[in-house]
């Protein structure tokens, strides 16, 4: 069996790490999106709060290319929406 190149060895070890740390961001992003939805269903003061954690974490997510930049758009409009929502209601 041929040696794996040097070059290919440490093309792996990029790809493992990029992985990590998209899947990172990704998870992060997604927990702070269900966080907001959650807390805007519940109601009260910390809506506004987790809605602009979900935000941040949707941009980190874009910066780093776990996500792509007009999908974590779409999410930020729609969880700020529903949020708006809301507060329109109660």
């Amino acid at each position: 069996m041929a040696k794996k190149k040097r070059s290919a060895l440490k093309r792996i070890r990029q790809t493992e790490r990029r992985t990590t740390i998209k899947t990172v961001a990704r998870s992060a992003a997604r927990s702070a999106v269900k966080t907001a939805r959650s807390a805007i269903e519940k109601g009260g003061e910390a809506v506004q709060e987790a809605v602009a954690e979900a935000a941040s974490m949707l941009d980190r997510a874009a910066k780093r290319g776990a996500i792509h930049k007009n999908a974590a758009r779409r999410s930020r409009s729609r969880v700020a929406k529903r949020a708006a929502k809301s507060t329109k209601k109660a």
